[in-house]
């Protein structure tokens, strides 16, 4: 395979593995195909789809992995003006996706599991039970986890990406926080929401400088673990046990909760409905526009939903 494909692909920031599997599903249709790819027709992927139906007995989850590598590569001969059009670009496999639909949450109920957590576990809870040094960790962990509930809520922000917001990714002045684009995702600013504002502005100034005393040590991090995590060498797994917290917290509080999976479809299902597709792909940090598009209301029963898959919570 030549190498620019696999600079074109390294360029997306994809991962080794992925490049590696995208190279092979072009070379396996090179060689069932055994003509210059330039020339090749919307109606010869569509027979090396049946192909693959039919002769390799591949089912459509499969065949659609093999079309996506295949896009990639007419994609990159497109971009590299090798080719009008991608023969690739029309051709979508229907019945690769099953969805089992849970509650899309309003934007009125988000807000009510944000008031709610805040009256259970901050302004009301009975911490009598809790003794010595303990109260004041479980004090501490509540506030924070209730500023990260409101990122999760206003922002639609994925879980476990909490643990690499920088404090300097906040302007409380401008109201916006910064989300650092990943492998999968693209950076972008949001806005927040004026219910969050003073209590992140308290956090930052009182909560925060508490966990930095306990860890006994600097971070550049917004959201610190509690001192039983803090020699975790993995930083997903310093915060997962934050994050498995949090979700029985808010269980305690919303029956239908599953995950933060279902809360992040919810704003963004909202922020498609108030703000458009494009500026719903921008603040969801959303590489490709398919993937907003599988939020829209009038395709939500055929959107692929994780929340129960591969979910320990």
């Amino acid at each position: 395979m030549e190498k620019a494909f696999i600079q074109y692909l390294q360029r997306k920031n994809l991962s080794v593995a992925s490049q590696q599997i995208y190279v092979r599903d072009v070379e396996l249709f090179a060689q069932w195909y055994r003509k210059d790819l330039l020339n090749c027709t919307n109606k010869d992927v569509l027979k090396y789809l049946e192909h693959l139906q039919n002769d390799k007995q591949q089912g459509n989850k499969s065949r659609s992995l093999a079309l996506l590598g295949i896009s990639h590569y007419f994609d990159y001969l497109h971009q590299c003006l090798l080719i009008a059009a991608p023969p690739t670009a029309l051709i979508k496999l229907r019945g690769t996706r099953k969805k089992t639909l849970h509650h899309i949450y309003t934007a009125e109920e988000l807000q009510a599991i944000y008031d709610n957590y805040y009256s259970a576990f901050i302004q009301g809870f009975d911490d009598s039970h809790i003794t010595g040094n303990m109260r004041h960790r479980s004090f501490l962990g509540k506030q924070r986890n209730y500023v990260m509930l409101g990122f999760l809520v206003y922002q639609g922000i994925v879980a476990y990406d909490l643990s690499n917001i920088k404090l300097a990714d906040t302007d409380i002045n401008k109201a916006i926080i910064h989300i650092a684009g990943s492998r999968r995702s693209n950076a972008r600013n949001i806005p927040l929401n004026a219910s969050q504002i003073g209590s992140l502005m308290h956090y930052i100034n009182n909560i925060r400088p508490q966990f930095l005393q306990c860890l006994s040590t600097d971070s550049d991090k917004l959201f610190l673990p509690l001192p039983k995590y803090k020699d975790c060498k993995n930083r997903s797994i310093k915060m997962g046990g934050t994050i498995y917290r949090l979700t029985q917290q808010v269980k305690t509080l919303e029956s239908s909760f599953i995950n933060f999976k279902q809360i992040r479809a919810s704003v963004i299902t909202h922020w498609l409905k108030t703000q458009g597709l494009r500026k719903a792909q921008y603040l969801a940090g959303h590489r490709y526009i398919s993937s907003t598009e599988a939020y829209q209301s009038n395709n939500l029963e055929g959107l692929i939903d994780d929340i129960t898959k591969y979910n320990p919570f």
